[in-house]
C-alpha cells in the first residue's frame, strides 16, 4: 500500500515505503498450522461408519475456514494494507482493509522523532516510532516499524532539511 507517483505533488520524491515488521505474522502463521492440523486430524479421526459422516466434515471444514479466517486471513490483510511512506514533504500513513483510512503528517510541521527498542525488537530490528507534529494529533504511536533506525535517520534528516528550507530533500 503505497502513493502511486501521479499522487506526489511536483519536485516530492518517495524515500522510503514499507510495510509492519514481519514479526506480526509469527502469531497468524503459528495459528494457520495448528488450525490446518487440528482440522486435518479432526477428518481423519470421523469414524467412517458415522450415520452423519458427511455433515460431520462439512461442520469441520467450515469452522477449521472460519478459523483460518479469524486468526490467520484477516490479520494478514491488516498486515499487508498497513502502509508507511515517507516522502521528502510528507509521512503518510494508511490503514484498513475494507475501509482505508490515510494520515498524512507534512515534514515541515514534525516536531521530534523519538524511537524505542525492546531487546527482543532490537534483534528483529524492529520497534516503535514515536512523532510529535504540531498537528490536531500531536503525537502518533507506530509499532513494529521495520528497520527503525534507518527510518529515524530518514526522517530526522528530512526534518533538518525542511526546517533549513530544502522543500525537495537531498
Amino acid at each position: 500500500m503505497t502513493i502511486p507517483d501521479h499522487h506526489l505533488t511536483q519536485g516530492e520524491r518517495r524515500v522510503r515505503s514499507f510495510h509492519p515488521h514481519w514479526k506480526r505474522l509469527v502469531v497468524p502463521f503459528i495459528a494457520l498450522v495448528l488450525i490446518a492440523a487440528a482440522t486435518g486430524a479432526a477428518l481423519y479421526f470421523i469414524p467412517a461408519d458415522f450415520a452423519y459422516v458427511s455433515y460431520a466434515r462439512i461442520a469441520v471444514v467450515v469452522i477449521g475456514l472460519i478459523l483460518l479466517t479469524i486468526w490467520s486471513f484477516v490479520p494478514y490483510l491488516r498486515w499487508k494494507n498497513t502502509g508507511y511512506v515517507l516522502t521528502t514533504h510528507r509521512f503518510t500513513i494508511s490503514t484498513g482493509v475494507l475501509n482505508k483510512s490515510t494520515d498524512e503528517i507534512p515534514i515541515a510541521k514534525v516536531n521530534t522523532v523519538s524511537s524505542d527498542q525492546t531487546f527482543a525488537e532490537r534483534m528483529f530490528g524492529c520497534g516503535t516510532l514515536t512523532v510529535e507534529s504540531a498537528g490536531e494529533r500531536g503525537e502518533i504511536v507506530l509499532r513494529d516499524i521495520p528497520k527503525i533506525q534507518d527510518v529515524r535517520t530518514d526522517l530526522f534528516r528530512l526534518v533538518e532539511d525542511a526546517s533549513d528550507g530544502e522543500a525537495d530533500g537531498r
